[in-house]
This record gives structure tokens, C-alpha cells and sequence, in this order.
């Protein structure tokens, strides 16, 4: 077997730009250049003060514009991530019982910090396998229902519905926001990161919230429930009305989430950026059902994902070997998700990503599958 590593991909074949990891993704060059000149006029600054809530004001402003939140919704952010997130939404948005539908790691993890929560009755966990996605199914007794857009892990992305009036809808929409297609009527949590499509830095979490979530939050905080500042919603919305987080936030990362965003208004919204994302996506697909030793991981063609593209190989194409040659050719992050544990590429198409990029790493691949034939 030839050592892959040592190959040489024609530089004519190699994408303008290699990162396609899935989170942290591909920051624009252009991005950076904004921020090493505008950089000095706020890195190293109070976050209190205007030049900092000033630009916490616009970035609020330009997720309210992109999703056309209606009338009464509201940008809430604090520092920690989605992660962090799934212990806030345990202790100020459930109010007693949820129902998770998981299907793949991060989704499950969420069922996981409900049900460890001592204050809540035991989550209804509705699980499909891994590359696919369970069925909206109304529950009783059920106060919360966490959905997930995009599943990270595994390239599966989901319909948000409501499945009933009265419950209040989750969505953990970290790879998804601002590039799936979404009506804030089906909402009333849609909480992400910036570090994916949003081509920021990691540690902060982003929720877009509707009267209802806010009024519950309420309740629950006027109830007695004993919560961790960090983790009080509560505390969050207050700070967020004043263009502020609880704690410092990274600045550089508040930066760059604005200047993505204000790329993607600018390109025409949510529309825009979707349809790159699905350009990327069609091409990496119909590349993989065109050779005959690759093919999509998940089947059904209305649960691939736009933004996160799972590409399973014949086992005689060992995903490692072509991950780690593509990355000494410049280009990575293209491992498979760690705990799936499958032969397979996974991509990164975001709509930072360029669709010519998305058809150049095809053809590095099929570069690097003909010198393992030699």
C-alpha cells in the first residue's frame, strides 16, 4: 500500500481554502483582517462600556433580522456555550418534565443533564439509531420538548414543528442557525453557538426566545428555585437587555459573529446563506452516490443535513489514511465524529465554505483513492 501521507495533491485539484471542520469551522481571512484593524478600538476594553454594547446591540439586532423574530421575541446571550446552555435550560425552562428526541451524541447529552437534574421528574427520552431522526409525538404530562435541527455528530438534520400548544419547544440549533430554514412560530428557545455557522470563536451561547419562554422563566425564577448565577436565565435576560453579558465575554468572538452575520445579511439573509450551504452539500452527496466505494451515512435524502455532510467508505478505504493525507495536503478536519466509530468523512459545510471548495475536496479524494489502486 503506497504511503499517503507522502502524496502530493495537484495543487490545481486542492480547494482556495482547506478547513472544513465542523466547529471551530472556517473563520473568513477576510474576517480576521477586519479584526486585527478594528481590534484595537475594543480588545482590552470594558465589556460595560458602549464600544462593547454597542456591538452586543448590533448583533442582537442582526439575529432579530435574520430570523424575522416576531414582535416580543427576544436575543438573549451569555458566556459558556451550548453546552453550558443544556444546565441553564435544566434549571430555569423546564419547569418539571421534558421529552428529548436524541439521536446522536449531543442531542443525547441534553436528555442526560435533564434527567441527572434532581429538581425534575424523569425526561421522556424518544431515540432513533444514528442516522436517522425520531417522530414529533406529543407527550403527556410534558412541559418541554428538546428538539435538535442539525445532530453535529452524525449529518442529521430534523423539521422543527410544534408538537403541542402548550409545551414549550427547545431547539438546540448549534450547527444549524443561520443556515437551515426555520419559523419562529415553531420556537421558543432557538439556542446556538457562534463557532459554526457564525465562523466565530467558541464560548458563548446565543438564544432566541419567545414571550412564553420568557414569562416561564420568569415563573420558575419567582417560584424559589435555587440556581447557580452563572447558569440563572433570569440573570442572562436582565444583562441582555442592557447589550451586556453576566461575565466577560471574549470580545475578539463577539467581533467576528458580527462580521459573519452582517456577511450574511448582506448576501441576502437566511435564504442566502442556506442555499450555499446546500450547493456544498449536493455536491459532496451526489459525489459519494456516484462512486461506488463511497455513499452518504444517512440514507433518507430528506434527513442529510445542509450544513454537516457524513460520508461513509468500503471498508478497503480507510477513512483515517485519507483524513490524515488530505491534512498533510492543507486540508482538515475532515475526521469522521470520534464516537460513531465509523469508516467515514465528515464535512463542514457552512456557508463560509466556498460550493467550489466543497467540488474541490471530491476530487482530492478521488486523487487520493486512485494512488491507493496503484
Amino acid at each position: 500500500m503506497p504511503n499517503l501521507a507522502q502524496v502530493r495533491i495537484p495543487p490545481n485539484l486542492l480547494p482556495q481554502d482547506g478547513r472544513f471542520g465542523c466547529g471551530p469551522s472556517k473563520v473568513d481571512p477576510r474576517a480576521l483582517k477586519a479584526l486585527a484593524e478594528a481590534g484595537s478600538q475594543l480588545m482590552g476594553t470594558s465589556h460595560r462600556q458602549a464600544p462593547v454594547r454597542s456591538l452586543v446591540a448590533a448583533v442582537k439586532q442582526g439575529l432579530v433580522e435574520l430570523f424575522q423574530l416576531p414582535a416580543g421575541y427576544e436575543v438573549v446571550l451569555g458566556v459558556g456555550g451550548s453546552t453550558c446552555f443544556w444546565d441553564v435550560a435544566t434549571f430555569g425552562l423546564i419547569e418539571r418534565r421534558s421529552q428529548h428526541l436524541v439521536f446522536g451524541e449531543f442531542s443525547s447529552k441534553f436528555a442526560a443533564a435533564a434527567a441527572a437534574a434532581p429538581h425534575l421528574q424523569t425526561p421522556e427520552v424518544i431515540e432513533s439509531e444514528p442516522g436517522t431522526h425520531p417522530a414529533l409525538q406529543p407527550g403527556e404530562g410534558i412541559d418541554t420538548y428538546a428538539l435538535t435541527h442539525n445532530e453535529t455528530s452524525t449529518g442529521v438534520a430534523m423539521p422543527i414543528r410544534r408538537p403541542d400548544p402548550t409545551g414549550l419547544v427547545l431547539v438546540d440549533a448549534t450547527s444549524a442557525a443561520g443556515a437551515m430554514r426555520v419559523d419562529p412560530a415553531d420556537f421558543d428557545c432557538y439556542y446556538f453557538a457562534p463557532q459554526k455557522v457564525f465562523a466565530s470563536d467558541g464560548g458563548l451561547w446565543l438564544a432566541l426566545m419567545s414571550p412564553a419562554a420568557l414569562e416561564r422563566v420568569a415563573r420558575i425564577k419567582a417560584a424559589g428555585r435555587w440556581t447557580p448565577a452563572f447558569l440563572d436565565l433570569g440573570i442572562a435576560i436582565e444583562n441582555s437587555r442592557l447589550d451586556q453579558t453576566y461575565n466577560t465575554p471574549a470580545l475578539a468572538t463577539l467581533f467576528l459573529l458580527q462580521d459573519q452575520l452582517r456577511w450574511i445579511l448582506d448576501g441576502g439573509g437566511l435564504e442566502f446563506a442556506a442555499q450555499r450551504s446546500e450547493r456544498s452539500s449536493a455536491a459532496v452527496y451526489n459525489w459519494a452516490e456516484s462512486r461506488p466505494w463511497a455513499s452518504p451515512f444517512v440514507a433518507d435524502p430528506q434527513m442529510r443535513s445542509p450544513v454537516v455532510a457524513t460520508i461513509d467508505l468500503d471498508p478497503k478505504v480507510d477513512a483515517k489514511l485519507i483524513s490524515a493525507a488530505l491534512r498533510e495536503n492543507g486540508v482538515v478536519d475532515t475526521d469522521a465524529y470520534r464516537k460513531l466509530g465509523r469508516n467515514q468523512l465528515r464535512l463542514g459545510l457552512f456557508p463560509a465554505v466556498e460550493p467550489a471548495d466543497a467540488e474541490a475536496i471530491t476530487a482530492c479524494i478521488d486523487y487520493l483513492v486512485e494512488r491507493l489502486a496503484d
